[in-house]
């Protein structure tokens, strides 16, 4: 498995990560999944990093709504979604090879409702068994000769791929909620979860059951997590005031839009809007 074409710039952020605009500790490089796991996979995230003695990188991010699975020098874990604020602080020197799942993904990796994953890990050996435990030795000996090279790169998604393939097909439930997922996620205008049962003609317990099962959430966290990441897409750009970034995402007042935000990030949108807009 190579790197293709369609790999993005190792400095794009994406809106779900709230990198701080002076963070140079790492660099990303990433990478989007092969072909043959559309559906089940989305792409492969490698940061490389090296943080100065006594000094720590805090990485914070509003993830989306998927699975992931992580190999490190000296962790592989499997990952629920984080429901609030997941954070991770960078020490020293160091890398980390993950792949981010599509929204069917995690049922299947797990064997089970991802429900018993939310906002906890497992090692990667307590899902994939064997499989597992390969997959993280082959990662860790092509990542030790040069964690940033395309080579080294090409070897752990390969690995990755030999570990996953036999999960494959996504089967019917799994498609239906990336449908879902895409449909919430690619929409502004879907603020109720009245849109999303008329879209698929599901019954509301119908949709919960359904979200609850493949990944461990509810319709609203969906509708509320899109919302989240698109003001921070919004306040880091700096292209609206606070007031029309609220109104643009439906919520009722300012007021409104402040509290939620602030109770995830720990950051009033001004406050963010301060730290990480252009010209700060």
């Amino acid at each position: 498995m190579k790197p293709d074409s369609r790999r993005t710039r190792p400095d794009v952020i994406e809106r779900a990560h709230l990198k701080d605009p002076d963070d140079a500790s790492h660099v990303m490089h990433r990478y989007p999944a092969p072909m043959e796991f559309d559906g089940f996979l989305q792409r492969f995230w490698i940061p490389v990093w090296s943080v100065p003695p006594g000094l720590e990188a805090p990485q914070r991010v509003l993830q989306y709504p998927v699975a992931l699975v992580v190999v490190a020098q000296d962790y592989a874990r499997f990952y629920g979604v984080v429901p609030g604020l997941s954070t991770t602080t960078l020490s020293g020197a160091g890398w980390a090879f993950g792949v981010m799942c599509a929204p069917a993904a995690g049922a299947l990796i797990a064997g089970g409702p991802m429900s018993a994953y939310t906002d906890r890990h497992v090692d990667v050996a307590d899902v994939l068994g064997v499989a597992g435990e390969e997959l993280t030795a082959r990662v860790r000996a092509a990542m030790a000769t040069d964690p940033h090279a395309a080579e080294s790169h090409a070897v752990g998604m390969a690995a990755f791929g030999d570990a996953l393939r036999p999960l494959l097909p996504v089967d019917d439930d799994g498609r239906l909620v990336n449908e879902v997922v895409a449909f919430v996620e690619g929409d502004s205008e879907v603020t109720r979860v009245a849109q999303v049962c008329e879209r698929f003609g599901l019954s509301e317990r119908a949709l919960q059951r359904l979200v609850h099962r493949r990944l461990g959430l509810t319709p609203k966290w969906l509708i509320q997590r899109r919302r989240l990441q698109e003001a921070a897409e919004r306040l880091r750009d700096g292209s609206a005031a606070l007031g029309e970034v609220a109104a643009v995402l439906g919520y009722a007042d300012q007021a409104h839009f402040t509290r939620d935000f602030a109770r995830v990030t720990a950051m009033t949108p001004g406050q963010f809007a301060a730290r990480h807009a252009p010209g700060r």
